[in-house]
């Protein structure tokens, strides 16, 4: 894998889970919300991670040139047939970075908490619906979004150390 893809993917998987982090925290800041422009308590919001192929000017030259080719290619000393970049078995594999697709509202049920003194409070039974957000839940995924913005940032740095050895070894 070149070094300049490895450092696309550890990027895109950075920049994904900011966006996961940012979408935690504007949760807990919402946690006891009861009314919002669209009516009603604030609903949790939740990020959707989907893999996306890491472009890069090569892929873009060979899948040109794959529109170009003929089935077949001969090489010069016409015995057999030469592998191009249009042969399946000449592809390299592709290297999948990771980017938010949406960001989505949960459809829990909303806590009922009772509290006939709240504004919000239902008049006949007392109880308030609060957001559908739970602390803890909350708390673990924005651990497990921290592990791997660290993983990233620790990938990105090898990946930087990488080039400088190889810049050392060129002197």
């Amino acid at each position: 894998m070149e070094l300049m893809k490895s450092m696309k993917i550890s990027a895109s998987g950075l920049s994904a889970q900011r966006t996961k982090m940012n979408v935690i925290a504007e949760n807990l800041a919402n946690s006891e919300t009861t009314r919002t422009k669209e009516g009603g308590p604030y609903r949790r919001k939740m990020v959707v991670f989907q893999a996306t192929p890491v472009e890069n000017f090569e892929r873009i030259l060979e899948d040109q040139e794959r529109k170009m080719c003929g089935p077949e290619q001969m090489c010069p000393d016409k015995e057999k047939q030469c592998k191009t970049p249009c042969d399946p078995e000449n592809r390299e594999e592709e290297h999948l970075g990771v980017e938010v697709t949406e960001i989505v509202e949960s459809q829990e049920d909303f806590r009922l908490v009772y509290n006939p003194n709240h504004p919000d409070a239902d008049p006949v039974t007392g109880y308030v619906a609060m957001p559908n957000v739970d602390h803890l839940t909350e708390m673990a995924d924005m651990m497990v979004a921290r592990r791997a913005y660290d993983a990233n940032v620790t990938a990105l740095s090898n990946t930087k150390s990488m080039i400088l050895k190889a810049l050392e070894i060129g002197k």
